[in-house]
């Protein structure tokens, strides 16, 4: 007589295996395929990014379990209580959870840096950065064997993330000027590196000294690598060349889109800023001919939430426009942060 139950038990336990195994078998391509998926979905995070900022409040919950896992996670490990053949897969569900709120936090801030970069100019860099930051939160296989396996990398990721994150959030919902909020970005991203990073240090002289180290190139980073951040959420609306203006009105009477040769010298600038209600900064408009620098305006007051946007006219004089001049108008904040540029050109 045959034994229906163990055969049915049996046959389940073959399928198992042979389930098992197939996954064994090609685990690495199903990562590859999950951080396809994530991908596709970070497209649409991207989407969101543009068009409600609300998402930013919950952001900071996002960022604080990612450093709490990461601070908590080699401890745990190191638990008596803890077996060894459950480490990897509590590092992998871990891991796991950062990957998917690295992602909704990148692709969410990605568009607002780059509404705010100015095409051609160097802040495009900081937005190429997050955007890569993005993408290889993504990638499983990269993620999981390289870069949270590796304390001082992980530790750096989560410092770039960070500033990224508190240096959109900062603006947009506390009306932090961009001076300020790279400055106070730059110290969280240096107490995140150096709590991830160096976490078992025990020497006073040591913690003190690596610390003040670390301190000034963060600072020295954020100090000198302003001008390679966008100042987002600022962004120009609009920018208008005239050799008519009316101050009452603001508005360009002799408003013109290309320079004539041997014609007007005295050039007015018009542009509209966008920024969020209550943010305040100064900025400032700087006048180039043929690249070298003419005159530099002195730096106004900008109040953010204007539907049409803030608007700052300078003028400037230059000597006689002779064939192919170049000028250039730049849209600057106190921090040296480009906001938009715009160019006219002199034809033969």
């Amino acid at each position: 007589m045959v034994d229906v139950n163990a055969s049915a038990t049996s046959s389940n336990a073959n399928f198992n295996r042979r389930v098992d195994k197939w996954i064994r078998r090609h685990k690495t391509k199903l990562w590859w395929l999950h951080s396809l998926y994530a991908l596709i979905l970070g497209i649409g995070i991207m989407w969101l990014g543009k068009r409600n900022f609300a998402y930013l409040r919950v952001a900071v919950f996002h960022i604080s379990f990612i450093w709490l896992s990461s601070l908590l996670l080699p401890k745990l490990l190191k638990l008596r209580r803890v077996p060894a053949q459950s480490a990897p897969h509590l590092r992998l569900i871990v891991n796991f959870f950062n990957k998917n709120l690295y992602q909704q936090m990148l692709f969410f801030v990605l568009p607002i840096y780059y509404t705010s970069a100015t095409v051609g100019s160097r802040n495009l860099v900081f937005v190429l950065l997050v955007g890569f930051s993005a993408v290889l939160s993504t990638l499983d296989v990269i993620y999981d064997r390289h870069l949270s396996a590796n304390r001082y990398l992980n530790a750096g990721f989560f410092a770039f993330n960070l500033f990224a994150l508190v240096n959109v959030m900062l603006p947009i919902l506390w009306s932090v000027s961009n001076t300020l909020t790279t400055r106070v970005s730059g110290i969280l991203a240096f107490l995140g590196f150096l709590t991830l990073g160096y976490p078992a240090l025990q020497s006073f002289i040591r913690r003190t000294g690596l610390a003040l180290g670390v301190g000034v190139l963060f600072f020295a980073l954020v100090e000198l690598g302003r001008p390679f951040i966008p100042p987002a959420p600022l962004r120009m609306a609009s920018v208008e060349f005239g050799t008519e203006f009316d101050r009452e009105s603001l508005q360009m009477l002799a408003p013109m889109t290309e320079l004539k040769a041997d014609g007007a010298s005295q050039l007015y600038g018009l542009t509209a800023i966008r920024a969020p209600l209550g943010l305040q900064e100064k900025l400032r408009h700087r006048w180039f001919e043929n690249g070298e620098l003419v005159f530099a305006s002195a730096f106004y007051n900008v109040v953010g939430g204007r539907t049409e946007g803030f608007r700052l006219w300078t003028r400037c004089t230059f000597g006689r426009v002779t064939p192919y001049t170049n000028i250039r108008l730049d849209l600057e904040t106190e921090g040296g942060q480009l906001v938009g540029r715009a160019t006219l050109h002199a034809g033969r």
